[in-house]
């Protein structure tokens, strides 16, 4: 495994350039490509990303921004990776997770965390040939249940031999390279309970996945998903390195990566809301505008509020999720983060094909592709109901900790929760129940992430973002809290009817009419 010596003059302009200027070329090709050729509508209807459009859009090295310098990319400065996925996912989510996937499980993890033979081959096959590379964790019967993976590896001299399944790895059957998870099988057969990454490359044949079925994703066209088998053999410089266990590895990595959610929520929000406007404006009922209606300048309103909480998370990622940084920790803000901007994402693509009517109910109309694209993001990377849960658990376990029952006295000593608790004291101030059922756990884990959002947003507005902007989206989400905090506190709980079938059969209710 040699690299190239040298890289194309194309990757030494892409890594010179100043930011404004590479993202202006970036931004143009983009446009070519999405807006400007005929067949651009098709692009969302097909299967997979068109050749053209890979040569067209990766010329421009958008991925470089991933790599370090000393391998010829731009740096791996987070707020470039950021600027680049919001620019990506406003012409196309499916580009914008394409891009994502690339950066934040591929590069990123194998920038921290792999050996320099393997980084240097790596990183110049990006550069120079545009390769891609993916993650493979879930399995058929293990999907949020990670730790329990069966993809297992056994050492040999010269290696390691990784046999198992994985599916709905993104990029199944396109991606050049990819990091597969697996654990260590002893000699009596048994499985460890940490967890390794491993470097497979496609172009080496007993380094190959084989891709067993495609699978017909409901959206996201342009991302092939599937069933893949593993019986790969790497060698020694093709496992990642663990600063400490792989399990605290893998921590980093998903943190990491639900931190940086905010670059691809938001170019998809800015695009919704601006589609949102152009329609509103222009669409008349009863000779007037639809902007002027009270519940539709409500929905706007809404949008611009997750525009601008976007915007605070894409600061807080830029300074925040640096590969320098041990994420492995940082499971509220990440959680919370990756929830929140996924929540947002599908909401505010509901807008849209509401506002829009019967006209975005179609598959070729960016507001009912765009509903179903987003609804992804709030199941992959950790489904939503379960990362609220655990912001909830972490939350507990701080206030135990310093045994402190007060919710709104903790919140307000926090520095992710410091600022905005203040805002929504009424709500917070109370001594919480550790004994919650698991749906209040989630709904509280809901009211929570919006405050570590409020808090972003304050930031956010003392940086000098436009004051209107922030003023409105705590505005919003005060009310969120306050909304969620009443249903949290509610005591009576509806529970599932056994047989339900039984005595419910309406029809024999209906009275006979009187002769």
């Amino acid at each position: 495994m040699e690299a190239p010596t040298t890289l194309p003059a194309t990757a030494e302009v892409s890594a010179s350039l100043p930011l404004p200027d590479f993202m202006e070329r970036y931004r143009e090709a983009l446009q070519r490509m999405f807006r400007n050729r005929a067949d651009a509508d098709a692009l969302a209807l097909d299967r997979g990303l068109p050749a053209f459009v890979m040569r067209e859009v990766f010329a421009c090295d958008p991925l470089s921004v991933f790599i370090p310098k000393e391998y010829g990319g731009r740096g791996g400065e987070v707020h470039e990776g950021q600027s680049v996925l919001e620019a990506s996912s406003y012409e196309s989510l499916g580009l914008g997770l394409t891009v994502g996937i690339n950066g934040a499980l591929f590069l990123q993890p194998l920038a921290k965390y792999g050996q320099d033979e393997a980084k240097a081959y790596v990183f110049q096959r990006f550069l120079r040939d545009k390769a891609l590379g993916g993650l493979m964790i879930t399995e058929p019967a293990y999907g949020s249940d990670a730790l329990n993976m069966k993809t297992a590896y056994t050492e040999y001299a010269d290696g390691y031999h990784l046999r198992g399944t994985k599916h709905w790895a993104g990029l199944t059957g396109w991606a050049d390279f990819w990091l597969v998870t697996a654990r260590q099988r002893d000699e009596n057969g048994d499985l460890g309970r940490d967890i390794d990454f491993f470097l497979c490359d496609e172009n080496v044949p007993e380094q190959g996945i084989t891709v067993e079925e495609f699978y017909e994703n409901l959206g996201l066209y342009m991302i092939r998903y599937g069933r893949n088998r593993i019986d790969a053999r790497v060698p020694k410089t093709h496992k990642l390195e663990p600063h400490t266990t792989g399990i605290k590895m893998m921590l980093d990595v998903l943190h990491r990566s639900r931190t940086q959610f905010p670059g691809m929520g938001m170019g998809f929000i800015k695009r919704m809301l601006d589609e949102a406007l152009a329609h509103c404006k222009e669409r008349l009922v009863s000779n007037k505008r639809l902007f002027d209606y009270d519940q539709v300048r409500s929905r706007i309103s809404r949008m611009q509020m997750q525009y601008t909480t976007a915007s605070a998370m894409c600061l807080y990622a830029s300074e925040n999720a640096g590969t320098d940084r041990d994420m492995s920790k940082d499971a509220v803000q990440a959680n919370a983060i990756k929830s929140i901007c996924s929540d947002m994402m599908q909401n505010a693509a509901n807008s849209l094909l509401q506002l829009t009517g019967a006209k975005g109910y179609r598959l070729d109309h960016i507001a009912g592709r765009s509903y179903v694209d987003s609804r992804p993001f709030q199941i992959f990377e950790g489904s939503n109901d379960i990362l609220y849960q655990q912001v909830t658990e972490a939350v507990m376990k701080g206030m135990r900790r310093l045994k402190e029952t007060n919710l709104y006295r903790y919140l307000k000593q926090d520095d992710l929760t410091a600022r905005a608790a203040e805002y929504v004291r009424e709500a917070l101030d109370f001594d919480l129940d550790t004994q919650l059922p698991q749906r209040k756990l989630v709904e509280l884990g809901q009211a929570l992430s919006r405050v570590v959002s409020m808090d972003l947003t304050i930031e956010l507005g003392t940086r000098g973002f436009r004051g209107d902007l922030v003023s409105n989206a705590l505005t919003t989400l005060k009310q969120d809290v306050e909304s969620i905090m009443t249903t949290v506190r509610q005591s009576k709980l509806a529970e599932v009817v056994e047989g339900y079938k039984e005595e419910s059969g309406w029809l024999g209710f209906v009275k006979p009419k009187l002769a």
